[in-house]
């Protein structure tokens, strides 16, 4: 069992929710709702690893506040 973090959004334009692992090429997808966005990566993410273990191009380490006057 492997453990990927994944980043979500919500597209303004179309309310839909992005998710997408970072460094993991081809690791992205969207979803109506945020209960549907795990399955779909799920998928996406067993799809990409047919071809093998990835090698991240980068690696999580999280967020940052930035304060602009």
């Amino acid at each position: 069992m492997r453990n990927y973090i994944a980043v979500v959004e919500q597209c303004p334009e179309t309310g839909l929710y992005v998710g997408y692992v970072p460094g993991f090429a081809g690791a992205h997808t969207q979803a109506e709702t945020l209960d549907e966005l795990p399955h779909n990566l799920r998928e996406v993410i067993e799809m990409l690893l047919e071809d093998g273990e990835p090698s991240l191009e980068a690696q999580f380490i999280g967020t940052q506040m930035v304060t602009v006057e």
